[in-house]
C-alpha cells in the first residue's frame, strides 16, 4: 500500500448496501465485500449468515486521503445506516450485520470516538450509538458473487440509505 492510499473498514448491515455506496464516492479507490471481527478463519457466507462465527459482513474501502478524508468517510458512514440498533439493520438481524467500525491505527480510532462521541451529543438519533470501535483484524474476501452485487444483480434484497 502506497502513502497515497489508506485502507478503512466498515460493517453497517448487509455489505452490498454499504458497497454500493462507498463505490461511488471519489475518493474510493477500492472496494471489497468480506467478513471480519470474528473468531473464524477463512469463513464462508453461509458460516457467517449462521451467526456462530462472530464475523460481521463488512467492507473495506482503499481510498485516496488526499480527495477523502478518514472523517469524511465516517461521515458517511453514519449518515447511512441506523448505528443505533445492536445486531440489526434494517429486516437483517444478527451479530453479522452489526454496526462496527475496524480501525487501521491510532489516527483512525481517535476519529472514530470523537464522531461518536460529537454525534452523541447532537442528539441526532433518538437512542444512543452502539457502533463498535474494534481493532482491524484479518479480513476474509466474500465470495466472488458477493463483490459488486449491486452492479451486477441491480439493487434488490437488502436496504439501504440514500
Amino acid at each position: 500500500m502506497t502513502s497515497e492510499k489508506e485502507k478503512a473498514t466498515f460493517a453497517g448491515g448487509c455489505f452490498w448496501g454499504v458497497e454500493y455506496l462507498f463505490s461511488r464516492i471519489e475518493g474510493v479507490v477500492k472496494t471489497t465485500v468480506g467478513y471480519t471481527g470474528g473468531k473464524s478463519k477463512d469463513p464462508n457466507y453461509q458460516q457467517v449468515c449462521s451467526g456462530n462465527t462472530g464475523h460481521a459482513e463488512a467492507v473495506e474501502i482503499l481510498f485516496n486521503p488526499i480527495i477523502i478524508s478518514y472523517e469524511n468517510l465516517l461521515d458517511i458512514f453514519f449518515k447511512n445506516h441506523d448505528p443505533t440498533t445492536p445486531n440489526r439493520q434494517g429486516v437483517d438481524v444478527g451479530s453479522q450485520y452489526r454496526s462496527a467500525i475496524f480501525y487501521h491505527d491510532q489516527k483512525q480510532l481517535e476519529f472514530a470516538k470523537t464522531m461518536i462521541n460529537s454525534l452523541d451529543k447532537t442528539n441526532l438519533f433518538s437512542r444512543p450509538i452502539v457502533t463498535q470501535i474494534v481493532p482491524a483484524t484479518q479480513f476474509y474476501h466474500a465470495e466472488e458473487y458477493h463483490q459488486k452485487y449491486f452492479d451486477k444483480n441491480g439493487i434488490k434484497g437488502c436496504s439501504i440509505h440514500n
